[in-house]
């Protein structure tokens, strides 16, 4: 075998007992890893109707068929279980150093089941498995755990993987953290964890894995630094990290503001890549240095993680990174705040603490809207000035929050639908949630097929669930991601906010597309459809050259078909239907401010067209259940039982 180990690690935490399976070759090809592989042990596996917080509920950790070979954009992980903020499927990738160790200690993955008697640990190396005693990491916070575990067990190079001090006080949308900054988020995975007594998964490797066809992937590799400056999104991505669009997005009237109320925020530029490469990221004081605070994960050239390092009002530790895009966007836009010092540190309390920044940020953002518009006041807020641009009340929330200090964070740290539930009062008009998801900053009143993949995505809003709109659309699509695009069956750009039947086919083929691009484990802003370092074609010369297959890219596309069917007969079996593909009534009123975008909303008619056209691409019945002769055609006959 190669590129995988063939060995996946099943932990009976309620018995503290560890086995080993060895699945067949076949198997790794049916699914070749991450969230396809983890649904496979979910469905077969977890009892209907499993508590997401009781013994029952299994995670699931995968890497993929090509993780931890050498080339860019492979080191990433998937966490699946049953989500505690659904009640579906839970879905969340990671990326940094710790998928390629956990392949390099002779394992692919582990199921995880059942409560440990005691906090414990789980130590991985290539030769043991071990519990270990974790009831001295108790309320520590990310940096420190990471610190008192190299200390312990006597290395520096160990990986660790695990929840935060927040998810021991119930906040409900917890992750999973890495290097104290390399989140698994969105869908509560922490929380799992957590309920498990399982507070970290260390791993320390040493085994080599073994490649098909090295010369084959050194010319793939070799591709990379040449095509890096020669395509200007990567590039862009290279040197200011993902906050680069910040500004594009913006003038464009897609950079959601004072919660999604707005799609242009008037101090972009204040919080803009550009910015953040010269003032804030580690060395910028000292003049600007371009490899000065950008960060990596394992073998990858791109280089688009921040590192900032800060003093005086809102002091950063480089230890905890920077922030994304979409930390800027909801800790900043969305709250009205423009100082990205203010982003910085709240960056950091969510990667100390172990939250989603999404769901965080945007949650104090509904929380602020809610209190301009008088439906919450300062005996709810505990005397805190919540209104939009108070940089200053959006760190005291968030701080109360990560430690459920008070009865407004606890409120707030069950997220904004649940906030929504408890105040009534017109509260629910301010949600900006799918399946109980907060979104994240691509607004689809612009980005049209955007509406339709948050409404049906199986875990709720994800703006990596598909290809943007803006990749074929008339006006920007290039030759380059036209060409791209074609290979998957797309060759005609479309008409800028367009929301059509050839408009869902883009948004279902790039959706099952990313949806193998999340079993086979390989980073989306690196191998991708369209504007990416790599593309389809590459994927598939990827996959053969390390495992010595002969795949091809209608192969790779059942992998990302079979995902999406798998995840959506899991819901399905857990009661969500139809009527859990909505979206928040926010969406469908007009956008406000004096942007491009001012006046647009989605309609209802549209999106429930939208729906309709992919459920029949996807060959769903009506109400988005996988019909029998579909799961038949993509070689999963076997969920029929679980329909």
């Amino acid at each position: 075998m190669y590129g995988f180990n063939g060995k996946i690690i099943h932990v009976d935490l309620s018995k503290l007992e560890i086995t080993v399976e060895n699945p067949p070759e076949a198997f790794y090809r049916k699914y070749m890893g991450g969230s396809a592989m983890g649904l496979y042990y979910i469905l077969k596996e977890m009892p209907k109707n499993a508590d997401p917080l009781g013994p029952d509920n299994i995670l699931t950790l995968m890497a993929g068929v090509t993780t931890g070979v050498p080339v860019s954009g492979q080191s990433r992980i998937n966490a699946n279980a049953k989500s505690p903020i659904s009640g579906g499927i839970g879905d969340s990738q990671g990326g940094g150093f710790f998928p390629a160790e956990l392949k390099f200690t002779g394992y692919d993955g582990l199921v995880v089941k059942g409560i440990s008697p005691k906090p414990v640990y789980l130590f991985v190396t290539n030769e043991t498995i071990e519990f270990r005693d974790a009831s001295h990491l108790s309320g520590l916070k990310t940096g420190q755990v990471d610190d008192v575990l190299k200390a312990e067990l006597a290395d520096d190079n160990i990986e660790i993987l695990q929840h935060g001090p927040s998810a021991e006080k119930g906040v409900l949308y917890s992750s999973l953290l890495s290097m104290s900054n390399r989140n698994n988020g969105r869908t509560g995975m922490g929380l799992v964890m957590a309920s498990k007594n399982l507070r970290a998964i260390v791993v320390r490797g040493k085994s080599k894995l073994k490649v098909f066809d090295s010369k084959a992937l050194t010319l793939i590799n070799r591709e990379g630094p040449v095509r890096l400056p020669e395509n200007g999104d990567m590039a862009g991505l290279s040197k200011y990290g993902t906050a680069s669009v910040v500004s594009p997005q913006s003038s464009m009237g897609t950079l959601p503001t004072r919660n999604y109320n707005e799609g242009s925020f008037d101090f972009s530029d204040d919080l803009s890549g550009e910015l953040l490469f010269d003032k804030y990221l580690k060395g910028a004081p000292k003049g600007t240095q371009y490899k000065e605070g950008r960060d990596t994960c394992y073998s990858c050239i791109v280089r688009c993680k921040r590192t900032v390092e800060l003093e005086g009002k809102y002091p950063v530790d480089e230890r905890y990174g920077g922030p994304e895009y979409e930390t800027i966007g909801t800790f900043g836009s969305y709250c009205g705040v423009k100082d990205l010092g203010a982003v910085s540190l709240a960056n950091q309390i969510c990667n100390e603490y172990a939250v989603d920044t999404i769901a965080c940020g945007a949650t104090i953002a509904f929380a602020m809207e809610c209190f301009e518009k008088g439906i919450i006041n300062l005996a709810t807020t505990g005397g805190i000035d919540l209104r939009f641009g108070n940089a200053d009340a959006m760190i005291q929330v968030l701080d109360e929050i990560v430690n459920a200090s008070t009865p407004f964070g606890k409120i707030l740290g069950q997220g904004s639908e649940k906030a929504a539930a408890l105040w009534g009062n017109g509260a629910d008009e301010c949600l900006i949630t799918v399946k109980g998801a907060e979104a994240p900053a691509h607004m689809p009143q612009a980005k049209r097929s955007l509406g339709l993949i948050y409404a049906v995505n199986p875990f709720g809003a994800d703006h990596q669930s598909s290809e943007h709109d803006w990749m074929i659309e008339e006006g920007i699509a290039s030759e380059m991601y036209m060409e791209r695009l074609g290979e998957l069956g797309l060759e005609e750009m479309l008409e800028p906010m367009s929301l059509g039947v050839k408009k869902v086919k883009f948004a279902y083929l790039t959706e099952v597309f990313y949806s193998m691009l999340d079993s086979v484990e390989l980073c989306q802003f690196v191998w991708g459809p369209a504007w990416t370092l790599y593309g389809p074609s590459d994927v598939v010369k990827l996959i053969n050259s390390v495992t010595g297959w002969d795949v091809t890219i209608d192969e790779i596309m059942a992998v990302g078909a079979r995902r999406l069917n798998l995840m959506r007969i899991y819901n399905n079996r857990e009661g969500l239907t139809r009527k859990d593909d909505r979206l928040p009534k926010k969406f469908y009123k007009a956008l406000q401010g004096e942007g491009p975008t001012s006046g647009i909303a989605l309609t209802h008619e549209e999106i429930e067209m939208a729906i309709d056209e992919y459920y029949h691409m996807a060959e769903w019945d009506n109400d988005g259940k996988p019909t029998a002769e579909g799961l038949k055609k993509i070689g999963i006959e076997w969920a029929v039982d679980y329909l």
